[in-house]
């Protein structure tokens, strides 16, 4: 399903793309704004909408529905070969942090309780002496 939308859609793009191409121009563009420009030369005026219109409009908003149907179809394969050799290499612990231990091993399906790391001792509070006053020199 996902490689048929796919298709589709390329091809809609390919579509819309000779479509717009295929439009003739509004005429001159800024360089028609000579000084004496009226509103019809600067938003173009109103032209007859022809079927080339029409196509673009549609191919538009087939491409942009195509494209959220896509975004929330899932793919065929559950992916690559290189992603697969990565999954299967991947150690499934997690790391061990120096200092810690590691978490006890449960049985499948059990939930796991983690117990409450030790509190750690803060270094006992050294009293700061003050430094010995200096003899003034003469």
């Amino acid at each position: 399903m996902f490689y048929f939308l796919l298709v589709v859609l390329i091809l809609d793009a390919l579509l819309l793309s000779v479509v717009v191409l295929l439009q003739a121009g509004q005429g001159g563009g800024l360089a028609s704004l000579g000084g004496s420009g009226t509103t019809d030369t600067v938003l173009g005026g109103r032209a007859a909408v022809t079927i080339l219109t029409k196509a673009t409009w549609w191919c538009g908003g087939i491409f942009l529905a195509l494209s959220l149907i896509l975004s929330f179809v899932p793919r065929g394969n559950s992916g690559s070969a290189l992603q697969e050799r990565l999954r299967t290499t991947t150690p499934s612990a997690p790391p061990v942090f120096p200092g810690t231990k590691p978490a006890p091993e449960a049985p499948s399906g059990a939930p796991t309780a983690t117990p409450p790391a030790p509190a750690q001792q803060s270094p006992a509070p050294q009293t700061a002496t003050p430094p010995p006053a200096s003899q003034p020199k003469q």
